[in-house]
């Protein structure tokens, strides 16, 4: 049986044991995304419409992106209190399932969840922005945002690597940290005269489809997944897990 089919049966098993996990999954994302698809889409109308507000449209999409990877389950919501994915490794060891089945089922929560928080964040703020509309035909706004979810894996290879291999509450001081650094990033890029958001709009304007960021984001988004997956796989060996 192949890694992928043995890390799907996981998956599916995960969601059939407890329907309601799927039920309040879905719910969490559609209130999650909902709120911080609105409040982008609001934002990005004030940049494009009036010209203002384009420090906080680099902070949302820097913020928010990395987000769009997360399941929002009970096992996300309590990691830091309860520690579970370290109790998910030790279980999984106990069975026991390879490291690399456990790394594919991880990849296959990211495709999902990119796939369905995605479509939500980046509809809304399609739907709620007129000057958005306006600005990008929905082919343009298609590579606008499959730029950003390439940014969105860049760092969600970067998460993988510390979910699983650090307690619950290092992850969370890595991840305030991450924050913290990205919005200190954008700040000196909008110092600097730039703005990523009308710069990754201006690129999905004028190549479309075509768009090298587009292309250069996503290559970069999968290079990322699969070289920390691969290095999380080599220090899982040795993690303990008491």
């Amino acid at each position: 049986m192949t890694t992928i089919k043995q890390a799907w049966i996981i998956v599916r098993s995960d969601f059939r044991g407890d329907r309601l996990k799927l039920v309040w999954a879905f719910l969490g994302a559609v209130v999650l995304m909902g709120y911080m698809g609105m409040m982008t889409g609001m934002v990005t109308d004030d940049v494009l419409g009036e010209g203002e507000a384009k420090v906080l449209a680099d902070f949302m999409l820097v913020t928010v992106i990395p987000m769009l990877g997360f399941t929002f389950s009970r096992r996300k919501m309590k990691y830091v209190m309860d520690d579970s994915y370290t109790r998910m490794l030790a279980y999984m060891r106990s069975l026991p399932v390879p490291s690399a089945v456990i790394l594919c089922k991880r990849k296959l929560h990211t495709v999902l969840s990119f796939s369905l928080n995605g479509v939500l964040f980046f509809g809304l703020i399609y739907t709620l922005s007129s000057d958005m509309r306006h600005e990008l035909p929905l082919p343009a706004y298609l590579t606008f945002a499959l730029t950003w979810v390439g940014y969105g894996l860049i760092v969600t290879g970067m998460f993988i690597f510390i979910e699983l291999l650090t307690s619950g509450k290092a992850y969370c001081g890595w991840m305030f940290l991450f924050m913290l650094l990205s919005i200190i990033a954008a700040l000196l890029i909008s110092l600097a005269g730039g703005n990523l958001f009308l710069y990754t709009l201006s690129c999905s304007k004028e190549w479309g489809l075509l768009s090298p960021l587009m292309w250069g984001s996503l290559l970069l988004g999968t290079a990322s997944v699969q070289l920390f997956s691969a290095w999380t796989i080599q220090r899982l060996k040795s993690r303990d897990l008491v």
